[in-house]
């Protein structure tokens, strides 16, 4: 088949949104046919992984290939240095017309890292607002943390800082296809759905009714240490979640999906009619999952595979067939695979490697898969790292972890002492120096605080992007008073 230029490339990026969520990925209460149209139609890998399950870091280290220790952007005031390439710069020298039209999360005064147009503010502060203190004990709460009100207040609304958020999202996408010119265009379209809060306007909760919710199906709590400290920070063990609150939660979440293939098929209808589709390949994924009431966790920022595993679907049946990949793959493998697509050689010092070569028949190499994180509700590093079905879980001063996520779906039986995972745990030790990281985090965390108290007197000066018509969440603001402000029942 003649494929003279490069394709446009449009990728969708959720938040928060599991992979086991989807029709694409088995998921049999899920409404969201265009999202499942594009996974019959596509290349779907099995089992994508974040690369860290947290937002900001998840983010950049999609953006750039390298995992959030190499880049500096380590939580949710991690600042992705301006002069570290990303995928939209590579591209962008290749020639293309770069768009970032909603959240990114992007911290710092660069809020376009090589993108040429971002018509649209982000949904999130900019500055150094969410800061962990890893001096603190695991029940020392900062005002920004989460808690479970997200899981109790969930239903249905007239309308809240995110539902309004999205709707300018694909506002702005529709008019960024419309205005294409000679260039091939990569245009990415982030939602900030089905993050929680899990509430979603009537119409989307009424397509539901009838539909019985499944419940978590292991909601008892683990008993290793990250569990624990997870729900210590989101106070779950002074806060119950009734089996009815459960579903109501997850029924929102699943609502909220519904709203996100809505605007996906909006936007995926644009490029049909500006005539950008048959030359387009359309990606879909997510910075990271859900818990949703598993182990006793809601939200992400867990080693666990509902909190990191994330769907990957690649659409493009003019350069792929339909297929299934089943072994592990990164986020961090998507800058160099768009990269590829675009025309360029593939990076090589990135931490990802190219999937072009999978997308078009070839297997995958054997390797390992990395994760990291070092933001709040851990006090030192934590890091993961999957060969095939097996998963190691280190922390610094804490004893292994490791889990068949074949044989153990669930991740309830610690096989750390069996003979046949000494060499996984080896590779942990090799790769990571979890002390020298340990510093390295604390005294970014110092340095930054240090910034931010600075900042905060006299004039203030904002690094949040100025455009779009609408102002959501800017530096300084009440994280969760500014979303109750904007909540209509």
């Amino acid at each position: 088949m003649n494929l003279p230029r490069p394709p446009h490339i449009v990728l969708l990026l959720a938040d928060q949104l599991a992979a086991s969520a989807l029709p694409t990925y088995g998921n049999e209460i899920a409404r969201a046919p265009r999202l499942a149209q594009l996974g019959a139609e596509g290349v779907v890998f099995e089992r994508a992984l974040c690369a860290s399950p947290l937002c900001v870091p998840s983010r950049a280290s999609l953006m750039t290939g390298l995992l959030p220790s190499r880049t500096g952007a380590i939580d949710n005031a991690g600042e992705l240095p301006a002069a570290v390439p990303t995928f939209a710069h590579r591209l962008r020298v290749l020639g293309y017309r770069t768009v970032l039209v909603g959240k990114m999360h992007f911290i710092g005064p660069d809020q376009l890292h090589g993108f040429e147009e971002r018509p649209l503010t982000d949904v999130y502060p900019a500055g150094f607002d969410w800061i962990p203190d890893w001096e603190l004990a695991d029940d020392e709460r900062l005002s920004w943390y989460h808690d479970l009100s997200s899981v109790l207040r969930a239903g249905p609304v007239r309308s809240t800082l995110q539902l309004e958020y999205d709707a300018e999202v694909v506002e702005q996408a529709c008019r960024a296809i419309a205005a294409a010119d000679e260039r091939p265009l990569l245009l990415v379209v982030s939602f900030t759905h089905p993050h929680d809060p899990y509430e979603v306007p009537a119409e989307h909760w009424n397509r539901y009714d009838g539909a019985t919710i499944d419940p978590p199906a292991h909601p008892q709590p683990g008993t290793d240490p990250p569990t624990h400290r997870l729900r210590a920070m989101l106070a779950a063990e002074t806060v119950a979640v009734s089996p009815e609150q459960a579903l109501l939660a997850r029924r929102g979440y699943y609502g909220a999906i519904s709203l996100v293939d809505d605007h996906v098929a909006t936007t995926l209808d644009a490029l049909a009619e500006h005539g950008l589709a048959e030359d387009a390949v359309v990606i879909v994924t997510s910075d990271h999952g859900d818990m949703l009431g598993e182990r006793g966790l809601w939200y992400k920022m867990a080693p666990f595979e509902g909190s990191i595993r994330v769907p990957l679907i690649v659409h493009g049946p003019r350069r792929f067939a339909p297929r299934r990949i089943a072994g592990p793959v990164s986020l961090l493998d998507l800058a160099s695979t768009l990269v590829e697509l675009a025309g360029g050689g593939s990076p090589d010092e990135l931490d990802g490697i190219s999937l072009a070569r999978a997308l078009a028949g070839a297997s995958l190499p054997a390797r390992d898969v990395p994760l990291e994180y070092l933001a709040e509700g851990v006090r030192a590093p934590q890091v993961t790292l999957v060969r095939g079905p097996l998963k190691l879980v280190r922390s610094l001063g804490e004893p292994d972890l490791v889990y068949d996520v074949e044989a153990d779906p669930a991740e309830r039986v610690d096989l750390s002492s069996e003979p046949g995972t000494g060499p996984l745990r080896e590779a942990g030790a090799v790769r990571w120096d979890l002390a020298a990281l340990d510093a390295e985090v604390r005294a970014s965390q110092r340095r930054r605080r240090l910034v931010a108290g600075a900042l905060a007197v006299g004039r203030v000066t904002k690094w949040d992007h100025p455009e779009g018509s609408e102002r959501y969440i800017d530096t300084g603001d009440d994280f969760w008073e500014t979303l109750e402000r904007a909540r209509r029942l």
